[in-house]
C-alpha cells in the first residue's frame, strides 16, 4: 500500500524583511524545522500571549537548528501598521528572529501568505518539518508544553534524504 504524499507548505509571499540580511524562503530552509508565527502588532492576543511564547521558544531552542520566522499579517488597520511602525515594534519587543511583511494583494484586505495557509486570523502558528511539510497548524495560542513537544519531535526527525545522495545499503 502506498501512502499519499504530503504536500509541501506553501511558499511565503513577503514584501519586506526585517532581522535578516537576505530574504528567506521555505524552500531555502528545507532540512530545518521551521516555526512560522503570524501576528499583527495591534493584535491584543499576539502582544499579550503569542509574542511572549515565541520569545520563550527562541530561548529554549536557541541551541538547535529550529528556524523561527515571523509573518506580520495585516488584514485590518492597514494604515496604522506600516513597516516603520513594525520596525519600532520589533525593537521594543526585542524580537530577533526574521520577520516578513505578508504581501498585500491588490483588491483584497487578506494578504497572500495568509490566504495560502488558510489562516483565520492572528495569532496563527505553523510548524513545518525538515521535509517542508506542515506538521501542525493552529489559530490562537496553544499551551507551551504542547508546542514545545511538537517542536522537539520535529527536531528529532532525521534530515530528509537528498535526491542526489544514494540511500544507505544494509
Amino acid at each position: 500500500m502506498t501512502l499519499p504524499e504530503t504536500p509541501l507548505a506553501p511558499e511565503l509571499a513577503v514584501s519586506e524583511w526585517f532581522n535578516t540580511p537576505a530574504p528567506l524562503t521555505l524552500a531555502g530552509l528545507r532540512g530545518r524545522p521551521v516555526l512560522l508565527h503570524s501576528f499583527q502588532l495591534l493584535c491584543p492576543g499576539c502582544v499579550a500571549q503569542a509574542i511572549p511564547q515565541v520569545q520563550r521558544i527562541e530561548r529554549v531552542f536557541a541551541h538547535t537548528d529550529l528556524q523561527v520566522v515571523g509573518i506580520h499579517t495585516v488584514f485590518e488597520h492597514h494604515a496604522a501598521m506600516s513597516p516603520v511602525t513594525l520596525r519600532a515594534f520589533l525593537h521594543e519587543y526585542k524580537l530577533k528572529s526574521p520577520v516578513g511583511v505578508d504581501l498585500k494583494e491588490d483588491g483584497s484586505d487578506i494578504p497572500v501568505t495568509m490566504q495560502r495557509f488558510g489562516w483565520r486570523g492572528t495569532p496563527s502558528c505553523v510548524l513545518i518539518g525538515r521535509d517542508g511539510t506542515i506538521l501542525h497548524q493552529a489559530f490562537g495560542v496553544e499551551d507551551d508544553i504542547a508546542v514545545g513537544a511538537r517542536i522537539a519531535m520535529a527536531l528529532s526527525a532525521p534530515p530528509p534524504r537528498s535526491a542526489a545522495a544514494p540511500a544507505a545499503t544494509p
